[in-house]
């Protein structure tokens, strides 16, 4: 039984600390992330899905919360005016289900 409350603590811990919450701050160097809005989804590194509640957001699949202070974000993003500059691009989408990843190679910047 004990293992068992310790398996449950590490697995809500787990998906607590992967959630998709973001803040988008005004300057580069104030963020974790770049990240640079494309036009056409095949473009995009991560298709991203908006929600409007924290409890929504979920795991490193592109189902992302805006929180309204830095502090209760897990990762800080900058968004930037040329594709070159950014580190992610992605793509935001109208339905929950089509959220993902198209380049899994980029997965790491958003743990």
């Amino acid at each position: 039984m004990k293992n068992l409350f310790i398996l449950a603590i590490i697995v809500c811990t787990h998906t607590i600390l992967n959630a998709q919450k973001v803040y988008s701050v005004k300057y580069k160097n104030q963020a974790d992330v770049s990240v640079f809005i494309v036009k056409h989804q095949n473009q995009a590194h991560l298709k991203v899905f908006r929600v409007e509640y924290k409890n929504q957001a979920e795991d490193n699949n592109g189902i992302w919360f805006f929180t309204k202070y830095s502090n209760q974000a897990e990762k800080k993003i900058h968004f930037v005016d040329y594709a070159n500059q950014a580190d992610l691009k992605i793509y935001f989408v109208d339905y929950k289900n089509q959220a993902g990843w198209r380049d899994l190679s980029k997965k790491y910047l958003m743990y």
